[in-house]
């Protein structure tokens, strides 16, 4: 088994401020990863590293639903394809910028890494995209794509170590570490992870809910449903067709037992323990 390995990425903050443009890079690797709010978006097009041909994401809210918006594209000249979109698109409220620091990058190398990473989002499910087609893909040579992979990985730690984990797998943990939520009809297993309390594709949970319910946990529901994370089975149950992270383990609870709850109490593991008292009393 190999073991996980340390690595070292440098962020610059480019006028001292800890909230604003970011610029990461890995200190023996070529690719840049720049992270810029929308609105310092006039000074981060001053600087020379949006100016190159780069992959670029555009992350915004949920727009009624409850999974974040991601918009994926590439540009010869990235400052000016986030003003288009600074005057086009409302929704997203940060970048995130993508380049070679050696200018390596063609408009070859980068409509595929925007087909690539189109694919690699959509299988993850963290966002929903709002490509209005999917990205076409650019041909390249074997060893071509074979360093585009590599430099696809940088992007991948990149960006999740930035905040946006928009290519990480949500994988089922060991069964020492599986958490089970259970009330009524409703079944759910989940993880506690440092994105969230996973609650995973199987999932079954209770469809009427109590009239002591908040309404944000119903509204919450029917964002969930919208997104097509949880389907209806029938007039009782619900079932996660994807995985999803809750910010909180009582609003994972809420949804699937159906009413108000207290999820570090309602989440247990299988000797039994909740997870109040495996993660916040230190019990092992």
């Amino acid at each position: 088994m190999t073991q996980a390995r340390g690595k070292t990425i440098q962020i610059f903050l480019p006028d001292g401020n800890p909230r604003g443009v970011k610029i990461a890079e890995f200190t023996s690797r070529t690719i840049q990863a720049v992270l810029v709010p929308r609105a310092q978006l006039d000074f981060a097009c001053t600087r020379s590293e949006l100016k190159n041909v780069g992959l670029y994401l555009l992350f915004g809210d949920t727009s009624g639903g409850n999974l974040p918006l991601l918009y994926i594209g590439e540009a010869e000249d990235c400052a000016s394809r986030l003003k288009q979109h600074n005057k086009s698109k409302d929704w997203w409220g940060v970048a995130l910028v993508c380049i070679s620091k050696t200018a390596e990058f063609t408009k070859a190398h980068v409509k595929y890494l925007e087909w690539y990473s189109h694919q690699q989002a959509e299988v993850a499910g963290r966002y929903k995209l709002e490509n209005g087609n999917i990205p076409p893909k650019s041909h390249v040579s074997e060893s071509v794509v074979a360093d585009l992979m590599d430099h696809f990985e940088s992007i991948r730690t990149l960006t999740s170590t930035l905040g946006y984990p928009l290519f990480d797998l949500i994988q089922q943990p060991k069964t020492k570490d599986r958490l089970v939520c259970k009330g009524k009809k409703a079944q759910a297993a989940g993880e506690y992870t440092e994105d969230g309390l996973i609650v995973f594709a199987g999932s079954v949970a209770n469809r009427v809910f109590t009239k002591s319910s908040h309404a944000y946990v119903e509204a919450t529901r029917d964002g969930l449903i919208k997104d097509g994370v949880i389907e209806l089975i029938d007039e009782d149950t619900l079932r996660f067709v994807k995985d999803h992270v809750f910010n909180s383990p009582s609003q994972a609870a809420a949804i699937v037992l159906a009413r108000n709850a207290n999820g570090w109490l309602e989440w247990k593991y299988s000797d039994g323990k909740t997870l109040d008292e495996v993660k916040r009393n230190g019990l092992d």
